[in-house]
């Protein structure tokens, strides 16, 4: 992926003017003697994601080159927040196309930005996309496509360079993989600032759609991607995205809903931290894999925002929190 780390500098130095610094925690709950463990909190950033991130320095850029009317995305939620969220501070309107029935939490969140919603199809994205993107050929209008977008992933490519100042140390990051943004702007980045680094993407069994791509090195869709983790719930990959996961991700761990569901609890019970199916399932899978060699881990937690069905159904005592 052709992502310098002078572009993801100019980022963050654009994104300072919005965002504060993630924390990176050490979580004694997850942390043994072989294992030095720490969470990356994206859940601190407005919108309770990591979305902000990509959304600002895209739309940011895509203003600077040209006249910008109106940005719209297709989202389950919190990408549509955050791009909300940059059209409010850049005073851009703003549509978000959402399927049917979405996570209530998110929606309220975006119509609480300012932004005009649609709802069209099922479940998944495949109508609200295809919906947006016959929306966009009028002119002066801005997609903000996350899975396609060139210019979002040096967004979240300045979580390493956060790592990396908060904690030189870090040998491993996990990291949960949806369309694939956040993960190959953290790995592009990573990588070039600590070429020995690992980078484990995470996706759930009941949505494996990048994890078959990246393993076979062809895009593979699956009929389905119905998964509690609605951050998570991609279907349909992209070749190029494909390609480059291929080169930057050393691993991909699948996570149980009831192994997210458990990593909520733990997160909320031991560490004080909000986190939603997506946001936990980097935390999922590092208690899925125990690594056994001592090292120095960032777990991102990358999302809060939690439906009421899914918060109900983790602390009615449902899931179980793993052994460690």
């Amino acid at each position: 992926m052709k992502l310098s780390v002078s572009t993801v500098k100019e980022a963050k130095s654009l994104l300072a003017k919005y965002l504060p610094v993630s924390r990176l925690v050490r979580a004694q709950s997850l942390t043994n003697d072989n294992c030095d463990v720490w969470l990356k909190i994206e859940t601190d950033l407005p919108t309770g994601s990591f979305k902000p991130r990509g959304a600002l320095w895209a739309l940011s850029a895509n203003i600077a080159r040209r006249p910008v009317k109106e940005v719209i995305a297709s989202s389950t939620g919190n990408h549509g927040a955050a791009v909300a969220f940059a059209a409010k501070a850049m005073s851009v309107p703003c549509t978000i196309f959402l399927p049917k029935n979405p996570n209530k939490t998110k929606r309220d969140k975006i119509a609480a930005l300012g932004a005009r919603i649609v709802e069209s199809g099922g479940t998944d994205l495949a109508a609200a996309f295809l919906q947006a993107q016959q929306y966009a050929r009028q002119e002066g209008v801005y997609f903000l496509n996350d899975a396609t977008d060139p210019d979002l992933p040096a967004g979240p490519a300045t979580i390493p360079l956060e790592i990396f100042e908060q904690n030189p140390s870090i040998t491993t990051i996990y990291v949960p993989m949806g369309d694939t943004a956040l993960i190959r702007g953290v790995a592009a980045a990573a990588k070039q600032l600590s070429p020995s680094v690992r980078v484990i993407g995470v996706q759930a069994e009941k949505a494996p759609s990048y994890f078959l791509s990246w393993r076979d090195g062809r895009a593979i869709s699956t009929e389905t991607c119905d998964t509690i983790a609605d951050g998570l719930a991609t279907r349909t990959p992209e070749a190029e995205n494909v390609m480059q996961i291929r080169e930057l991700v050393d691993d991909v761990v699948l996570v149980s809903e009831d192994e997210m569901m458990a990593a909520i609890r733990l997160l909320k019970q031991k560490e004080g931290i909000v986190a939603e199916p997506a946001g936990a399932a980097a935390t999922a899978a590092f208690l899925k894999l125990k690594p056994p060699q001592p090292s120095q881990v960032a777990v991102l937690v990358t999302g809060s925002n939690i439906s009421p069905e899914v918060q109900e159904a983790v602390f009615s005592g449902q899931a179980q929190i793993p052994p460690l």
